[in-house]
């Protein structure tokens, strides 16, 4: 009981810890109308490329943030040597969340400048044309894939269970356009951090697809993420089972579409904010690049970009086999340059201190973190401070999370997600 005595008085405090830097309120349209200019509803980084695709066709899950008409999805081969041929494809709207069954009349041919085929080069990207399907907020749409012999461009992470992003691997051949779920088994349950190309289901995997758009979206613009494990959902087991990001996408849905942002969720597990080699993958497919050298693809390039949210640092911080613990100017330094690029395109940035790492009191690396805090904190290098080490630290021990709220030293439980979900001041997103 005594933990949850803290779980309240943090978020009491979590309440206060934001520090604003532009006087700007949100948004004063009012109504229901759609924005007239595209943008971002649904996004999962790229991470690597781990093999090749089966003769088999694969159908992702993803449940966009808010509703939209008009719906595009980029597919990308950031990684790869070799194209990527997209031979069909085809988006529908899932029976029920999270199912590759999909609804009678739903499933409509992808097409990419009119062709219904589209080879992507290494390093390249393809943007299909519209489907002319509305889709609700928080509900789910299917892309259906058929790329065999292609590289497996991938997000992977440890979701929560039946929860998008996720996948079905079908059991073999061009079942794209099928409506029923019968060449997509729900068994095996292959973990989302497993990269695997096996017939199943693969919670948290997805391959190609990075970002989903829509023509006319109910919101003014684009809120992304740009994070690591912590943003991209690692661990946030039990109830009430979402993530940070799509808490707070559900609290700027109860606002009227002229004021909302849509969440696009640009985390990657074990990314880095500077440029170094990968604490935990020498071969650096693991973890996608460092948060500078994917700023442009993830997050700059979105369509509607109003606002990026940067939580990133413990990697850095935290270092690993293949790379040692970084500096607070290293980290400062890369944290500085991505507002500067983010500024430099008319573009709010907000950024969120770094949750403590269990790192002993008086060491090295607790050091670095406090330093790198501080400067968040009191630079005014950002439009706005999210202060997540003070809404989760225990008053007892900061240099740990509360226990009811975290997972491991480094990311917080599902609890902890709700609470730093719920306690960011939707006026420091806004603007």
């Amino acid at each position: 009981m005594r933990n949850f005595r803290r779980s309240a008085a943090a978020l009491a405090l979590g309440l206060a810890a934001v520090t604003t830097l532009s006087s700007a309120g949100p948004s004063s349209a009012a109504g229901g109308a759609s924005s007239a200019a595209p943008a971002g509803i649904w996004s999962a980084s790229l991470e690597g490329v781990h093999g090749v695709a089966p003769d088999a066709t694969v159908r992702q899950i993803a449940r966009v943030s808010v509703a939209g008409t008009g719906i595009r999805v980029r597919l990308g081969n950031p990684f790869g040597a070799t194209p990527v041929v997209v031979r069909d494809a085809w988006l529908g709207r899932p029976i029920a969340p999270g199912s590759a069954r999909l609804t009678p009349g739903s499933n409509h041919r992808l097409t990419f400048h009119g062709a219904r085929t589209v080879t992507i080069a290494p390093g390249a990207q393809a943007v299909s044309d519209p489907v002319p399907i509305t889709v609700p907020a928080q509900q789910d749409v299917a892309v259906s894939i058929y790329a065999p012999g292609s590289p497996v461009d991938d997000h992977t992470f440890p979701p929560f269970a039946y929860d998008p992003p996720a996948s079905y691997i079908g059991t073999g051949g061009d079942t794209a356009s099928a409506v029923s779920d019968d060449a997509f088994p729900g068994y095996p349950v292959i973990p989302g951090n497993t990269s695997s190309t096996a017939a199943g289901y693969h919670p948290g995997q997805t391959w190609w697809m990075d970002l989903i758009t829509a023509d006319l979206p109910a919101a003014r613009g684009t809120l992304v993420t740009l994070g690591d494990s912590i943003t991209d959902g690692y661990n946030a087991y039990g109830p009430p089972g979402q993530r940070w990001t799509d808490v707070l996408a559900e609290r700027l849905d109860a606002l009227p579409a002229g004021a909302r942002l849509a969440v696009a969720n640009a985390g990657i597990s074990g990314n880095t904010v500077s440029v170094q080699p990968n604490p935990y993958d020498a071969t650096g497919q693991c973890c996608g690049p460092p948060a500078p050298q994917r700023l442009d693809r993830d997050v700059l390039s979105v369509p509607g970009l109003r606002t990026v949210l940067l939580l990133e640092g413990t990697n850095d911080i935290g270092g690993g086999t293949y790379a040692p613990p970084a500096s607070a100017a290293q980290v400062i330094d890369a944290m500085r340059t991505i507002a500067d690029r983010v500024h430099a395109r008319h573009v709010r940035i907000v950024a969120s201190t770094i949750l403590p790492m269990c790192n002993a009191a008086g060491s090295d690396k607790e050091a670095t973190r406090l330093a790198v805090n501080a400067w968040i904190r009191t630079s005014h290098v950002f439009d706005a401070v999210l202060d997540f080490d003070a809404v989760l630290r225990d008053p007892a021990d900061p240099t740990v999370m509360i226990a009811d709220l975290r997972n491991d030293c480094y990311h917080p439980n599902a609890a902890g997600d709700q609470l730093i979900g719920r306690y960011i001041p939707l006026a420091a997103i806004l603007g």
